[in-house]
C-alpha cells in the first residue's frame, strides 16, 4: 500500500456515517487499515452500512446537536481502541430551496443545530484526545460556505460558520500537531443533495455553472477527504479546500 494512504493503526471517528460521504469514507479508511468509530442518528442504516467491519468498528446512535452524544462518541473511541487519531464532522442536513424573504426561523435553527453547533461540540471533545499524540480533524463545509447559494441562505450561513470554526481551531492547536481542515464540495448527489435535483431546472443549472460541465461523484469527494486526512499530508492545516470542478476559479 502506498504510504500516503496507509491508515494502519489509526482510529477514525466519523459522524453521519450511515450514508453518503460518511459511509463511503468509512469503507475507504477501513480498507486502508483504520479502526472506526461511527455515529449516525439512523442506527439501522449505520448497522447495514457497517456490517462488514466486525470488531474493527464501534457504532453509536447519536444526535450531533446534543453535546452528550458528541462526547459519548469520543468516549467510545477511548473505551474501544484507547486513542483517537482522526475525526470527521460530516453529519448534516439540507433544507427546502427558498428565497431569503421566504426563509423561517425554524429552518435556520435546525441548520445551526445540526450543521454548525455540532461541529463545535464535536471538536470540543475530539481535540483533548489528540493533544498528546496529534491528530487530524476534517469538517465538511460546502461551496456554499465559500460563496453565495441562492435559495439556500441558512445552509450557506452555517457552512460559512464551519469554515470560521475550522480556521480558528487550526491556529489554536497547530503547535500541538492537531491539524484542522474543511472540505468544500461542489454539489454531489448524497442523500442531502439528491433532493435538490427534484427542483425544476436545478440539475441543468448546476452543470452549466461548472467548468467541468458536471457535478462531482461521492467517490471523488471521498478521495479528496482521504488525501486531506493522510498522515503524510502533515503540513496542511487551517484550509478550506474546494473540490469543485473549477467553480471557485471563475
Amino acid at each position: 500500500m502506498d504510504s500516503l494512504l496507509d491508515f494502519s493503526g489509526k482510529v477514525a471517528l466519523i459522524t453521519g456515517a450511515a450514508s453518503g460521504f460518511g459511509a463511503l469514507l468509512a469503507k475507504g479508511l477501513h480498507e486502508r487499515g483504520a479502526k472506526l468509530v461511527l455515529g449516525d442518528i439512523n442506527i439501522a442504516g449505520l448497522e447495514e452500512a457497517s456490517a462488514a467491519y466486525g470488531d474493527d468498528a464501534v457504532l453509536l446512535r447519536i444526535d450531533v446537536s446534543k453535546e452528550e452524544d458528541c462526547q459519548a462518541l469520543v468516549q467510545a473511541a477511548a473505551d474501544k481502541f484507547g486513542r483517537l487519531d482522526i475525526a470527521v464532522n460530516n453529519a448534516g442536513v439540507g433544507h427546502e430551496m427558498l428565497a431569503t424573504h421566504e426563509q423561517t426561523g425554524d429552518i435556520f435553527d435546525r441548520q445551526y443545530e445540526v450543521n454548525l453547533k455540532s461541529v463545535m461540540l464535536g471538536m470540543k471533545h475530539q481535540i483533548p484526545n489528540m493533544l498528546k499524540d496529534g491528530g487530524a480533524i476534517l469538517n465538511v463545509s460546502s461551496m456554499a460556505g465559500i460563496g453565495g447559494a441562492p435559495k439556500l441562505g441558512p445552509y450557506a450561513a452555517v457552512k460559512h460558520g464551519v469554515i470560521g470554526l475550522t480556521k480558528t481551531a487550526a491556529v489554536e492547536y497547530a503547535a500541538k500537531n492537531v491539524r484542522v481542515n474543511a472540505i468544500c464540495p461542489f454539489f454531489s448527489p448524497t442523500n442531502i443533495g439528491a433532493g435538490m435535483l427534484k427542483e425544476d431546472g436545478v440539475e441543468d443549472m448546476l452543470v452549466r455553472g461548472c467548468p467541468m460541465r458536471r457535478y462531482g461523484t461521492v467517490q471523488e469527494m471521498v478521495n479528496a477527504m482521504m488525501l486531506i486526512l493522510s498522515p503524510g499530508n502533515s503540513y496542511m492545516t487551517g484550509q478550506a479546500i474546494a473540490v469543485d470542478g473549477a467553480v471557485s476559479a471563475i
